[in-house]
């Protein structure tokens, strides 16, 4: 098993960010703000991680459960061409 910052794939990063990422959308919902996981990771790659070095687990949580909504749901409308 992987020490917390060390992870063999992009998917195994994913996984262990998976509770983070359905506690944020669970927060989304209240608000009736409808998004898929894969769109918050999406949103966090592209925009908060594409230029960090040398993340942090416990900085990549901070990171989806502080996510913006008006910049997320930018995000989401320039990626859908609207």
């Amino acid at each position: 098993m992987n020490d917390d910052n060390t992870f063999s794939s992009v998917n195994e990063l994913y996984r262990r960010l998976l509770p983070a990422i359905n506690t944020k959308i669970s927060e989304l919902e209240r608000i009736h703000f409808n998004v898929k996981n894969i769109d918050i990771w999406n949103y966090c790659v592209s925009n908060i991680w594409k230029k960090e070095k040398d993340l942090r687990m416990y900085k990549m949580v901070s990171d989806i459960l502080n996510i913006d909504e008006i910049e997320l749901n930018k995000f989401l409308n320039n990626r859908n061409g609207e």
